[in-house]
């Protein structure tokens, strides 16, 4: 009889505690995705401040190059071409067509050497005709000039008269004028002969040839039926070398100063040079004034209208050095030392990549490199402590 006092709602099941209402899932979803989007966004704040604050570095670039010893003495780099001083484009003084042009390009001329010849049947001719001129009025002169001693003698004795005697001296001396203008004529025609040779006005080498045999050349200008000249030469060994310096620079640059001259043909070989004139006037458009440069001593390379680099220096060159091979240099403000090895920075993909290398003396402000990149390699100019392997780095 006790278990029908018994409570029996302890045995009533509480659905409350097990599920929960539809309202009460979707209000913990909501949660959740507030809390995914309030992630997201610190995010995306994170790297917005990060590219904010922490923008890639920018850096310089600089070239690695090769310097000749002289360049530390260097006071003022200049570039130029190499112009001959003494240069002429060859013509005739005559008009004719072109019968014989004996030189080509990098023949070698002495003064006075016959370069070409004009067409000249017609100048032979009017000299042959001069030529016989002259021996006809020679021809009448014995016979003039013994009637003139003839009646000169007759006059003195009174055999003949006195106009007799005023005839015949007049016929001699018309005779006398005649031949001196047949030996003029003959002269004129030798000359209009001699004009259709074309000659060398001065030792030198020819550097281009502007007619070719059968065309017309003509002294007073080239058309489209003629030429002016017939080749260009230049006298080789009056070579200098033409360097525009800035109007800003010029003080720097006295008469006499010792130069070292490069050819961009050949940048291994220097030549000694001082500078030879500083020419009195500037080229406004710009802003620079004219320099020439004459050389010491120089070799068959050096050629006209070839490019140059020159080095003014400070003291004077020293031609034992020039003899020494240009070495590879960067500025030493672009090498890092790190547990005693020596580091320059590439740029690759926007990012600094760290290059192991060797080095050599200090020129100046350059660092000789003997291992581990080569000319024409660009590298990082200036190294400083945000520098790094895998930096993102933003050239300028």
């Amino acid at each position: 009889m006790e278990n029908k006092n018994a409570d029996l709602s302890t045995l009533k099941i509480n659905r409350t505690s097990t599920s929960e209402s539809p309202g009460s899932k979707n209000k913990i979803i909501k949660i959740l995705i507030s809390i995914v989007v309030i992630i997201l966004i610190i995010f995306g704040i994170i790297s917005l401040w990060n590219i904010l604050i922490s923008p890639a570095t920018e850096v310089n670039l600089v070239t690695a190059s090769k310097i000749s010893p002289s360049e530390s003495d260097a006071i003022l780099t200049g570039s130029g071409y190499v112009v001959a001083q003494r240069k002429a484009s060859v013509a005739s003084k005559a008009t004719g067509r072109l019968v014989y042009l004996g030189v080509v390009e990098g023949d070698a001329l002495k003064k006075g050497q016959i370069i070409a010849r004009l067409e000249d049947n017609d100048i032979k001719a009017q000299l042959e005709q001069a030529k016989a001129n002259l021996l006809y009025n020679e021809a009448g002169l014995t016979d003039a000039k013994n009637n003139y001693d003839r009646q000169k003698k007759l006059v003195k004795s009174g055999a003949t008269t006195q106009m007799q005697f005023d005839a015949a001296d007049a016929n001699y001396k018309r005779v006398l004028a005649s031949i001196e203008v047949a030996k003029a004529q003959v002269t004129t025609a030798e000359v209009a002969l001699e004009n259709t040779l074309i000659r060398a006005p001065f030792d030198g080498t020819v550097l281009t040839k502007n007619a070719d045999v059968g065309e017309i050349v003509s002294p007073l200008g080239a058309s489209t039926t003629s030429r002016a000249a017939v080749v260009t030469m230049a006298d080789m060994l009056s070579l200098q070398v033409e360097v525009d310096v800035s109007e800003s620079n010029i003080q720097r640059i006295k008469a006499g100063q010792d130069c070292e001259i490069t050819l961009d043909a050949y940048p291994d070989v220097r030549y000694p040079g001082n500078v030879d004139k500083i020419v009195p006037t500037a080229d406004r458009s710009k802003a620079t004034v004219l320099v020439k440069v004459a050389f010491k001593k120089y070799d068959s390379k050096v050629l006209p209208e070839m490019s140059t680099k020159v080095l003014f220096l400070k003291n004077e060159v020293d031609e034992k050095a020039l003899d020494q091979k240009p070495i590879l240099v960067v500025p030493f403000t672009a090498i890092r030392k790190i547990n005693g090895k020596e580091y320059l920075y590439k740029v690759i993909d926007e990012k600094a990549k760290e290059i192991e290398v060797k080095t050599g003396k200090i020129i100046g402000d350059y660092t000789e490199i003997i291992s581990g990149i080569d000319e024409g390699d660009k590298v990082i100019q200036k190294i400083t402590d945000q520098i790094k392997d895998g930096l993102s780095v933003k050239v300028i």
